[in-house]
C-alpha cells in the first residue's frame, strides 16, 4: 500500500521583513549622524596639514574632502529639520536620554569644523576686496566658524547645567558618564583653530578655557565609572577613541595660539599613548555589528594625524609616522563611509539600536 501523500498547508508563506520606509526611518537620525562630518572635516585639515610633505596635491585632497562634509552637512541638516517637524518626540527623547544628549554638540561642532576648513583653506574673508567666488566663500567660511562656535557655547552650557539636577530628574548618573561626554568640551577648545586668523583671538581664549577647564573634570569622571560602575556597553565601545581628541586638539589650538611647541610635545605623547591604550581594543570593535558609533574614532585620529603632521619636518622619523598615520586615517574614514553607505542601502542603520538602560536613582 502505498503512503499517504504528505498535506499542503495552505496558508501562505510569512512575510520577507520590510524595512521602514524614509518617513519613518527619519526617526532615528539622532544627532549624532554630524559625526560624519567631524570626521570628514578633521581628515581635511589633516590632508591640508600634509602640503609640506606631499606639496599641492594635499590640498587639492583637502578640498574634495571638505566639499564633500558640506554636501552630507546640508543633506543632515535637511533631514534634520524634516525630523523635527515629523517626529518631535524623537527630537525630544534626544535631548532626555543620558547618553543621547551629549551628541546633540555634535551638529554645532560640525558647524564650527566647515568653517575651520573653509578658513584653512580660503584664509579670513579680505576686506575691501570686489565681489569674487573666493571672496563669499571665504565670507561663508567665517559666517559657519561664528555660528558655529555661539552654538557650542550655548550647547555645553546646556550639557553641563544637567549636572545640577538629581539623577532621577535627568541629571548626571553612571550611564551617561561615557567618552562621548567629552564631545561638548573638545568643540570648545576647536574654537582658537580658525579664530586666531579671524582676529578673533580673545573670544578664541575664553572659549578654550571653558573646554580646558572641563576636559580632566570629565576625565575623572570617565575614570570614576569604570572603577565604580563597569565599562560602558559594548555598542558604545568605539566611542573610546573619544580620549585621544582632547589632547590632540588642545595642542594644534595652543600652537595656533602662539604656545611653547614643547607643550604640543607633551600633548602629542598623551594623545598617541591614549591612541595606543584605546587600540588595544580595536578587535573588539571590529567585531561589533557596524553602527554610527564607530563613527566616534574618526575625528579623535583625524586630529591625532593633524598634530602630528604639523610636528614634523620633512625627512624625519616623524615625518614617516605622520605619512603613516595619514594613510590609516583615510582608510579608515573610508571605510567607515563604505559601511555607512552599505547599512542605509541594506536597512541596519537608521532603526532602533539597543542603547544603555536609563538608571534611575
Amino acid at each position: 500500500m502505498s503512503s499517504p501523500a504528505p498535506a499542503v498547508s495552505s496558508a501562505p508563506p510569512p512575510a520577507a521583513p520590510v524595512a521602514p520606509g524614509a518617513h519613518v526611518r527619519l526617526r532615528y537620525l539622532f544627532p549624532g549622524w554630524y559625526a560624519i562630518v567631524m570626521g570628514l572635516c578633521g581628515l581635511a585639515l589633516a590632508w591640508h596639514r600634509a602640503d609640506a610633505l606631499l606639496g599641492e596635491g594635499a590640498d587639492a585632497a583637502a578640498l574634495v574632502l571638505g566639499l564633500l562634509a558640506a554636501g552630507v552637512f546640508a543633506v543632515l541638516a535637511v533631514a534634520t529639520v524634516l525630523r523635527g517637524r515629523r517626529h518631535p518626540e524623537a527630537w525630544a527623547e534626544d535631548r532626555r536620554h543620558p547618553v543621547r544628549h551629549t551628541f546633540v554638540a555634535a551638529l554645532p561642532i560640525a558647524l564650527l569644523l566647515l568653517g575651520t576648513v573653509g578658513v584653512a583653506l580660503l584664509g579670513p574673508p579680505p576686506s575691501g576686496a570686489p565681489p569674487s567666488l573666493g571672496a563669499v566663500a571665504a565670507w561663508m567660511a567665517a559666517t559657519a566658524w561664528t555660528l558655529g562656535a555661539l552654538a557650542q557655547a550655548g550647547v555645553t552650557l546646556w550639557v553641563l547645567s544637567r549636572w545640577w539636577h538629581p539623577a532621577s530628574a535627568g541629571g548626571l548618573a553612571w550611564p551617561g558618564v561615557t567618552p562621548a561626554l567629552l564631545i561638548p568640551i573638545v568643540g570648545n577648545v576647536l574654537v582658537p583653530l580658525a579664530g586666531v586668523p579671524l582676529g578673533q583671538t580673545a573670544w578664541s581664549l575664553a572659549q578654550f578655557g571653558v573646554g580646558l577647564m572641563f576636559w580632566p573634570v570629565v576625565l575623572g569622571l570617565i575614570a570614576a565609572r569604570l572603577a565604580v560602575a563597569g565599562p560602558w556597553p559594548d555598542r558604545l565601545r568605539p566611542t573610546a577613541f573619544i580620549l585621544v581628541a582632547p589632547p590632540a586638539v588642545v595642542a594644534l589650538s595652543l600652537l595656533q595660539l602662539g604656545a611653547p611647541v614643547a607643550v604640543a610635545w607633551a600633548l602629542w605623547g598623551m594623545a598617541l599613548f591614549t591612541a595606543l591604550w584605546v587600540g588595544l581594543q580595536t578587535r573588539r570593535m571590529v567585531e561589533l555589528p557596524f553602527g554610527l558609533p564607530h563613527w566616534g574614532a574618526s575625528f579623535p585620529l583625524a586630529a591625532l594625524t593633524a598634530l602630528t603632521l604639523r610636528l614634523a619636518t620633512p625627512g624625519t622619523a616623524l615625518s614617516v609616522l605622520a605619512l603613516a598615520l595619514l594613510a590609516a586615517t583615510s582608510l579608515i574614514v573610508t571605510a567607515l563611509a563604505l559601511a555607512t553607505v552599505r547599512g542605509l542601502r541594506d536597512g541596519t542603520l537608521l532603526v532602533p539600536e539597543p542603547l544603555p538602560p536609563v538608571v534611575k536613582g
